[in-house]
């Protein structure tokens, strides 16, 4: 088992009160760990649980909008309108074809305005601003991380109530997470957002047919706890052919082991919150 598990902290923000609505960010450094699968197929899975859900998607690859089968060239407003021109985020909402899931798409330009968002007023805090308008009207927010800790995902774990980290069941697993916790720490402590914690790790790409896979996902128990969910998401080709039909798992295939994973994983984050007034 690698080494690299040596080297993480181990000591996670507390958990506190999950009271509706929730406002997750789905991060990680590393690329290519499943993080907009997860996102899309969490978002979507809480939607068949009667939450009212937005997806922001906040990565310039755009995936997590056109995995919901958006055309991001055809929309007259985004997330890039909300974060540089202060576009109320209401404005940049389209509802999905799954009853209670809406998305604040993602612009190919994103990237870019990046950049300009350094010499912007109240930088970090821009996308708290727009979701603090909004968060009323459902019942969780997801917001969908670009694979870095740039500005972008700085916005987002201010905005964020929660963090949800999925870590691929290999080799260097937690390549990358160290540096995420110690970010999400140093956002806590510099008062940009102080309540902000770990909620949830989801272990994911879980090939059961190797003895690796197993030893990765006993190391994440052991290292984190509880905090780790029950429900560890299967390598499964349905998951990676949905996207291309602009569509969750749950609409694509819903007999399949992966739609079957990200709904109980989404009653895994469900559980235990707290009702909020409608």
């Amino acid at each position: 088992m690698s080494a690299d598990f040596e080297h993480q902290p181990t000591t996670l923000p507390p958990v506190t009160g999950r009271t509706l609505p929730r406002v997750i960010a789905v991060a990680n450094q590393k690329g290519g760990v499943g993080k907009t699968t997860t996102s899309i197929n969490t978002a979507a899975a809480l939607a068949t649980l009667h939450q009212r859900v937005l997806l922001i998607d906040l990565d310039p690859q755009a995936n997590a909008s056109s995995g919901l089968g958006l055309d991001v060239r055809s929309l007259e407003n985004t997330i890039l309108d909300v974060l540089i021109d202060e576009l109320p985020l209401t404005d940049a909402i389209t509802p999905t074809e799954i009853p209670g899931l809406s998305v604040a798409a993602s612009n190919l330009r994103l990237a870019d305005a990046e950049m300009s968002m350094y010499s912007m007023l109240a930088r970090e805090t821009r996308l708290k601003n727009a979701v603090d308008q909004v968060r009323h009207n459902f019942d969780y927010i997801i917001i969908d991380c670009p694979p870095s800790l740039g500005l972008l995902t700085l916005n987002a774990l201010c905005a964020a109530q929660e963090v949800l980290i999925p870590i691929q069941c290999e080799y260097f697993a937690l390549e990358g997470v160290g540096q995420l916790l110690e970010n999400v720490l140093r956002i806590r402590r510099s008062g940009l957002n102080p309540h902000l914690e770990v909620s949830s790790i989801v272990c994911v790409m879980y090939d059961g047919r190797t003895n690796l896979a197993e030893e990765v996902v006993t190391e994440i128990r052991q290292h984190f706890g509880s905090t780790v969910l029950k429900t560890v998401v299967p390598r499964n080709i349905r998951l990676s052919e949905a996207p291309k039909y602009g569509m969750p798992i749950i609409t694509y295939d819903p007999t399949s082991r992966g739609a079957i994973a990200y709904l109980d994983i989404a009653q895994e984050v469900h559980d235990g919150s707290q009702p909020t007034t409608r």
